[in-house]
């Protein structure tokens, strides 16, 4: 099942699950000037270049020419194609061959592999699967509000897609690795909510199933007559969205492979009414909440990394400043789960109760990779249905909040955002 879980490539089971969605190419700004500079791009193991053509449209193509497998990085994007430095052969936005000089009658059979592209979020975004099979765009709710109203970054965690997004699946962590910097962090301090978190970190978990994913109800105490319901959504197949914190904005995750042993990491932060403030962007700016400050502008690698042992400070571990002595909410999350290695060893693990919701994400993932083997199509293909919430919520100790988050957290345009 692991073996099943971890391998994303061509041909792999799990991969061909994966190439059946649509996927998170990169922001658009990174290749914002039509005949710009192409940019190099690994998903589910695959070599890729992205570029924007003279008609300002994106092109996803294979990194290497078919001639002599030069890397395309090294040609030249001009007139609606990228030409190959070596010898001239020339490919459209889709890998089409549109000119081979010295044999023209030939450019059929060069043509390379090539994606269809959509823009939106102010992404860019690709389907890998069959042509004929091809889904709806993403229709999350942070995918069709304005430009204002959404903040969005990328960076590269090194380590399997699988562990790092069981990450954001996991919310029991919060009342312990993240406890210290929750009072600190512009984007989450200041909340009744973390009273109630750190008051009790023995979460218990009701789980529901639903045909695009789980909701995942963490159960904490909270006053005398209630409890306090922290409730995650996992949305099939790799997104996450994160309770919210008081008046802070909601927020959420993807976890996209890039190979079998790291993955991309995206992090929004969203407002479903209002734009983001210019205060709330400088934080998100500076790395705050969920994102990071990057090693080298343009890398999208963490400065906090396994290198430097992701700026561990003992003493501040020791002062209670950082429960683990690393800073910031995704280091403190990345560094746990790299430090499992780069595909954790699945067949060693003893999970305890709160690790439910992971376990049926797992065995969701298996069962939707193993079923489409069989023909069967995967779930959540039109991802209309996963326009949910989550949501942080004191409800009566007798209230069923399964039905509650059934009442409010679905179709979430025609509901309030729900937070402590």
């Amino acid at each position: 099942m692991s073996e099943t879980l971890t391998r994303t490539g061509a041909s792999t089971l799990m991969g061909d699950l994966m190439r059946r969605y649509w996927i998170p190419v990169m922001s658009s700004s990174e290749i914002k000037d039509p005949d710009g500079p192409q940019v190099k791009v690994q998903l589910l193991g695959e070599k890729l270049l992205a570029f924007r053509d003279t008609q300002g449209k994106v092109g996803l193509i294979s990194e290497f020419c078919s001639h002599r497998g030069v890397s395309l990085y090294f040609g030249r994007n001009e007139e609606n194609g990228i030409r190959c430095a070596y010898h001239g052969i020339k490919f459209d936005r889709m890998g089409k061959c549109i000119d081979v000089p010295a044999a023209p009658q030939l450019c059929e059979r060069m043509s390379i592999k090539g994606y269809p592209t959509i823009e939106l979020a102010g992404l860019v975004w690709t389907y890998m699967g069959p042509e004929e099979k091809m889904p709806p765009p993403p229709d999350l709710e942070w995918c069709k509000l304005p430009e204002s109203h959404v903040y969005i970054t990328k960076r590269v965690q090194e380590c399997n897609y699988l562990q790092a997004m069981e990450g954001g699946i996991d919310t029991s962590h919060v009342s312990f690795v993240h406890r210290y910097e929750v009072d600190q962090d512009p984007m989450h301090k200041g909340v009744k909510a973390l009273d109630y978190i750190k008051a009790d970190g023995n979460v218990v978990f009701t789980i529901e199933e639903l045909p695009y994913g789980l909701v995942l109800l963490g159960r904490r105490n909270g006053d005398t007559d209630t409890f306090y319901w922290r409730i995650t959504q996992w949305l099939f197949p790799w997104y996450t969205l994160i309770p919210p914190f008081g008046h802070h904005s909601l927020a959420g995750h993807v976890w996209v492979p890039i190979d079998d042993h790291n993955c991309w990491a995206w992090s929004i932060n969203f407002y479903p009414d209002k734009p983001l403030s210019s205060e709330e962007r400088a934080q998100l700016d500076a790395g705050k909440g969920i994102h990071v400050e990057y090693e080298a502008p343009g890398s999208f690698r963490p400065k906090a990394n396994k290198d430097n042992d992701y700026l561990m400070d003992r003493v501040a571990q020791k002062e209670k400043r950082a429960y683990s002595g690393v800073f910031g909410f995704s280091a403190q999350d990345y560094s746990l789960q790299e430090s499992m290695g780069p595909i954790q060893n699945h067949e060693n693990e003893k999970l305890l109760h709160t690790d439910k919701a992971i376990v049926m994400a797992r065995r969701m993932l298996h069962e939707a990779a193993l079923n489409l083997a069989k023909g069967v199509e995967p779930p959540a293909l039109d991802s209309s249905s996963q326009r949910v919430r989550a949501a942080g919520v004191l409800l009566g100790k007798d209230e069923d909040p399964v039905k509650w988050a059934k009442e409010h957290l679905s179709d979430c345009k025609n509901h309030p955002v729900y937070s402590i």
